[in-house]
């Protein structure tokens, strides 16, 4: 009949004045000393990697120490049981076993959580879950808590719903769905690192593999927490008419998202103009798009707007872009050598390309000046506009200048018409 744990403390304080504890500790030291020496060589040899390998890698690293020493401490409580009492390596594999659990939880919230205030908390409150539990266990207080959480139960139809069931049901969801979004946060770093494929199909593959895993994950807990699965249709009837009413425009702008992803219309880097904003695509989700502009604000649009109305794609088919440049010089100037000039200091700037190559045109004779426009063109419209024409501008006004080509300013000219008073 195997010991309680009340009985194993005692048996453990009874043990201190005997050799028996002599041959426990013989097992435990070394156990701990070789699996620390062993934890410091791996983290020294461990390449430095990125995306999934990462995750994995960090994950080894932090549960080495614990689960190396369990299994040692467990291989030799194993051999030593048979002649003499191994109360302290029962409380040994206790404690590395609730270490383990911790390093495990606090690992995977951090990997699957942006840090937050509350993924803090939630850290601090599981890691006192575990030891507390850990505790009532050596004392030999959890068995009766367990029974008294037990006897608090009501019946549903036939099934008995106690305290003990739901907390058990809501530990086994958390923690499945908790192993499958950490799966899915690991599958979605390799897929999105995965250059042979095309960035829209990364992203739908990565929504897709969490949105399944995390489904899987509750169709997995749901029946260890003694949840029968057909209750689902009635709730996936009523969420259907949730749907239909509450949540028609979440609905919309996720299927808009999977429609603008699967037909690649839109990528992340392209440079758009919607609703009046022109910027970036920086981010492209399965809800929405963010376009970041060139002042550094971002705009999160929904998706349903994407597919609703018109949407300019600066570099859908081609990534080179045409920029107009107006500038009006004064009628006395030489005209050649002014459009000369402008050519010369757009074909000096880096981001302006040799072909298609700049070129002037003559707009309009202005009421002030003669109006031309540089017209040049780029192939890094995400990198922005008003620099660029800043630095070509500067140099057409020091060219000017040394050139003495005149940019004029509003004038009128008054014309006073003399005659003849009339006779009173």
């Amino acid at each position: 009949m195997p010991q309680t744990t009340h009985s194993l403390l005692v048996n453990f304080i009874d043990d201190l004045d005997q050799t028996i504890i002599l041959w426990q500790l013989a097992i435990l030291l070394p156990s701990l000393a070789f699996s620390w020496g062993f934890t410091r060589l791996l983290r020294s040899r461990m390449p430095k990697s990125e995306g999934a390998l990462k995750v994995g890698l960090g994950g080894v690293s932090r549960l080495a120490f614990p689960l190396i020493a369990l299994l040692l401490v467990v291989i030799g409580k194993t051999v030593l049981k048979n002649w003499h009492s191994v109360n302290l390596l029962n409380i040994a594999v206790s404690l590395l076993l609730a270490l383990a659990l911790v390093r495990l939880a606090v690992y995977t919230l951090r990997k699957i959580f942006a840090p937050s205030g509350w993924l803090h908390s939630s850290e601090r409150f599981i890691a006192t879950a575990i030891w507390v539990g850990l505790t009532l266990h050596l004392t030999g207080f959890l068995p009766e808590i367990l029974d008294a959480m037990d006897e608090i139960s009501f019946h549903a139809g036939k099934q008995k719903i106690s305290l003990l069931i739901i907390l058990s049901g809501i530990l086994s969801v958390a923690v499945t769905v908790l192993a499958a979004m950490w799966l899915g946060s690991a599958l979605e770093s390799r897929v999105m690192n995965a250059e042979n494929l095309e960035m829209n199909l990364r992203v739908v593959l990565s929504k897709l593999i969490r949105a399944a895993l995390v489904v899987l994950g509750v169709l997995v807990a749901l029946p260890l927490a003694g949840i029968d699965i057909t209750v689902l249709s009635v709730f996936g009837g009523a969420l259907g008419v949730g749907i239909g009413f509450g949540l028609q425009k979440i609905a919309s702008n996720y299927v808009s998202g999977f429609i603008i992803l699967l037909d690649k219309s839109i990528h992340p880097g392209d440079s758009l103009t919607v609703d009046g904003r022109f910027g970036t695509v920086s981010k492209l989700t399965t809800r929405y798009m963010v376009l970041r502009s060139g002042d550094g604000t971002e705009a999160i649009i929904p998706n349903e707007t994407l597919i609703s109305s018109t949407v300019i794609n600066h570099s859908y088919s081609d990534r080179q872009m045409r920029l107009a440049i107006p500038v009006q010089v004064g009628y006395q100037s030489d005209l050649e050598q002014a459009m000369s000039i402008m050519r010369q200091a757009a074909g000096n700037h880096p981001r302006v390309l040799k072909k298609p190559a700049p070129k002037t045109f003559l707009k309009a004779f202005g009421d002030n000046g003669i109006d031309l426009e540089l017209g040049i063109w780029i192939d890094d419209p995400e990198e922005g506009q008003l620099s660029l024409k800043s630095d070509i501008n500067l140099e057409i006004w020091r060219k000017f200048q040394q050139a003495g080509i005149e940019i004029p300013f509003p004038q009128r000219d008054i014309r006073i018409i003399s005659g003849e008073q009339p006779h009173t």
